[in-house]
């Protein structure tokens, strides 16, 4: 006899909804029975437009089709993420991708070049890295040759969360419309065992998913699971965002552009551009903010602004009881690094390793949560490290960020890299050791000390080694089309989606 399948319930719909039963359907479609409840009355925040690469590897795991995806979502490459106005106003380097020169397992790459650089070579450690200099150019493929590229995506998240939700229910997903009016808790357990609509259905479920946004109806609400709050080290409170007509070919990077009491994105997507301001509502207004984002736009304005609430922390459980908070509802990150949707993405791996096919489940629920809180305070260092790392004193903002106590670990990081040059990879294997070095010496922090094993190589032998190494990034670079000769022939967005 055939076993009864786990009734999965998951609440909102969205990116974060979407993607959760598009998964959990696609992998473990077989012994789920997926029920996702959304109203059309509710929107979704849906403004993040960028990613980092670990998207494509989850796409190629759920069978997604890349040409397909990218003509559905408007999409356009990315590279990296260029940051303006950092460390001092006028200030400019790019966060990419990629891998700065060839790795060695005693010494980095950065260490070697500047031992040359200590003996008179004068050029940039960007020269060693071919997504930043493609992003640069303007250039763009997949591969050339046998060497790919790392990339990831800009898309609209609105179309992103369309696809899925046709692929979902092609699928198997079951589709329920309504404002979500009661939640049962069994009063023994202290599980949640179904949800009322405005519309006279009720759901029951044996898991439930929280993908409610930042008001975790089900795991805030109902189960009063609390919130750590991360503002005093992170004190955005606020974002405006609006899309712009393209007025220029789309680049394959993001710009993050630091002003007075935040930053503001510029996102390119195949027919528009997505544009918004993140700041604290501690150091400017809301029509402030306004008046910055406008005064700082390309091209036409299409939307109305829309205004975002928000506080940077996390749930003090993702996981309680039966119930599974993923995307905005289990925490907030600002976009910096564009990690909202690898989060969940990485909340969904995570959940179908750790699957709950039967009441005893409390182990499993507890690595969850461990592991979900290392990845989110490892992710809220990297950002920090932006904001602490500045030389600007031009107001209240970044006096605050430059001067204040700053989590351990990223202390201690930063310390002995300007010490001695050493950097590692972080504790989740999110950020490599490239992202570090090119964040930290990006904006201004130089080593005073590097390895030993760079002077090993006669000085020449060593410069001889690094110009045959450019070089065969200029080659590659040069057999790359432009970022839009490619996205034109490999996946040009469709029409309704250009327009919509």
């Amino acid at each position: 006899m055939a076993q009864n399948k786990t009734r999965v319930v998951v609440a909102g719909g969205g990116t974060a909804g979407w993607l959760t039963a598009f998964s959990l359907v696609t992998r473990l479609g077989n012994v789920l029975d997926i029920t996702l409840v959304e109203s059309d009355q509710i929107g979704t925040v849906g403004v993040g437009e960028a990613t980092i690469p670990t998207m494509c590897n989850f796409h190629r795991l759920m069978g997604i089709d890349e040409r397909e995806f990218m003509a559905a979502t408007n999409a356009t490459f990315k590279l990296g993420i260029q940051f303006n106005n950092w460390a001092n106003q006028g200030d400019s380097y790019i966060h990419s991708f990629g891998e700065i020169g060839q790795r060695s397992w005693m010494a980095e790459f950065h260490e070697f070049w500047m031992e040359a650089v200590a003996n008179g070579q004068q050029d940039s450690l960007d020269e060693y890295c071919l997504e930043l200099k493609a992003a640069r150019q303007n250039k763009f493929a997949t591969k050339v040759g046998n060497k790919a590229l790392n990339f990831a995506y800009h898309l609209d998240a609105t179309a992103y969360a369309g696809y899925l939700r046709a692929k979902s229910e092609a699928a198997g997903v079951k589709r329920c419309e309504g404002k979500i009016k009661t939640v049962d808790i069994d009063p023994q357990s202290g599980n949640l065992t179904g949800l009322g609509l405005d519309s006279d259905l009720y759901i029951k479920g044996d898991v439930f998913i929280d993908c409610t946004g930042f008001r975790g109806l089900l795991i805030s609400e109902h189960l009063d699971v609390g919130y750590e709050d991360w503002s005093h080290w992170l004190a955005a409170d606020r974002a405006i965002a609006v899309q712009t007509a393209s007025v220029e070919p789309a680049k394959p990077y993001t710009i993050a552009t630091a002003h007075k009491a935040g930053w503001q994105w510029r996102i390119p997507l195949q027919s528009r551009v997505g544009n918004g301001i993140v700041y604290s509502s501690q150091f400017l207004s809301d029509e402030e903010a306004l008046a910055t984002l406008k005064s700082n736009l390309q091209g036409e304005i299409l939307t109305e602004p829309r205004y975002l609430k928000f506080k940077t922390g996390r749930r003090q459980k993702a996981w309680h009881k039966n119930c599974i908070a993923i995307g905005l509802a289990s925490g907030f990150l600002e976009p910096l690094e564009s990690t909202s949707i690898h989060l969940v993405t990485t909340a969904l791996i995570r959940l179908m390793k750790l699957f709950p096919f039967t009441a005893e489940h409390e182990l499993l629920a507890e690595q969850y949560n461990r592991e979900t809180q290392k990845e989110l305070e490892t992710i809220r260092d990297f950002i920090v490290l932006h904001y602490h790392l500045t030389q600007r004193d031009d107001s209240d903002f970044w006096n605050h960020y430059r001067t204040m106590e700053i989590p351990e670990p990223l202390a201690h990081r930063m310390a002995i890299f300007a010490q001695n040059g050493y950097v590692w990879p972080d504790d989740v294997s999110l950020f490599r050791v490239d992202s570090w070095v090119q964040v930290m010496m990006g904006q201004g922090l130089r080593p005073a000390q590097h390895h030993g094993a760079s002077r090993m190589l006669p000085t020449a032998n060593l410069q001889q080694q690094l110009a045959a190494f450019k070089q065969s990034i200029n080659s590659v670079l040069n057999q790359l089309p432009s970022h839009s000769e490619f996205i034109a022939q490999y996946c040009p967005a469709n029409e309704q989606v250009k327009q919509g």
